[in-house]
């Protein structure tokens, strides 16, 4: 399916690995230009050399503001930008979990969507084809037990993806979540691990509760993730808008 979406300009956040190269990698197979920002130099280092990147802690709402600018100047306009930076934060119980590390998942999960959009829309107002796509979590709309931060940012982003569609529906900018299941890879892994060191069972008890909630019983790989996105930012969604998309294999509890 040609998705038309030769040339755009594309900002992705933490855009050097896991979901977020599989983004990057997917636009570019697309004919899209492509800017990103990571924490990691090394995986940034070893991007394609036509993908704009620079180092950036998405924390630091000033350094993530400086690098939208500049990658806007660079790709010499916006067309999409995909928020896709976040941590899997802490693992507890509510009466455990610090202040500092609560504070930390909600400033890189969901401030950062803010700080990104902020500086974004008024380029994307001057596109033919605007969008955004924010990465949410299927946490975002069941909950997530031990991780009560995470899934508290994760629906904030869902509130910020509703609420920035209706806003800037009138500039046929087109604001979605996606909403990612339990997805292969690093990250995972560790989750499941803290996961099953907290309820003192094995990792192998604690992946399969994971399935168990599933129908179907199989990690959802980066790429899936990367496919829903890239339709998201082409034409071939202009009327889709506020809407959470889950590419979970139908997960109806996350434990």
């Amino acid at each position: 399916m040609n998705l038309s979406i030769e040339g755009a300009r594309v900002i992705v956040t933490a855009g050097a690995g896991g979901i977020g190269r599989a983004i990057v990698d997917s636009f570019r197979e697309a004919g899209a230009r492509v800017a990103t920002c990571d924490i990691d130099e090394a995986a940034l280092a070893a991007l394609p050399d036509d993908v704009i990147r620079q180092k950036v802690d998405v924390a630091d709402s000033k350094a993530l503001s400086q690098f939208v600018d500049a990658s806007v100047e660079q790709l010499g306009g916006l067309d999409c930008l995909v928020n896709n930076a976040g941590i899997a934060g802490p693992t507890g119980h509510i009466e455990d979990l610090e202040v500092e590390v609560i504070e930390q998942c909600l400033s890189i999960c969901l401030t950062s969507q803010f700080v990104t959009i902020g500086r974004a829309v008024p380029h994307l107002r001057q596109s033919q084809n605007p969008s955004i796509v924010n990465i949410s979590s299927l946490a975002g709309r069941l909950g997530f037990k031990l991780r009560s931060p995470y899934a508290a940012a994760k629906w904030g982003v869902i509130g910020l993806t509703k609420s920035m569609a209706i806003e800037l529906g009138p500039d046929k900018i087109r604001v979605n979540a996606v909403l990612p299941g339990i997805v292969s890879g690093d990250r995972q892994r560790r989750v499941l691990e803290a996961r099953a060191q907290a309820q003192g069972i094995s990792f192998e008890d604690a992946e399969r509760e994971a399935f168990s909630f599933t129908s179907i019983h199989d990690y959802v790989t980066p790429q899936q993730i990367a496919d829903q996105v890239v339709f998201l930012a082409s034409p071939r969604s202009s009327s889709v808008s506020g809407q959470s998309l889950s590419v979970c294999g139908d997960t109806g509890m996350l434990g």
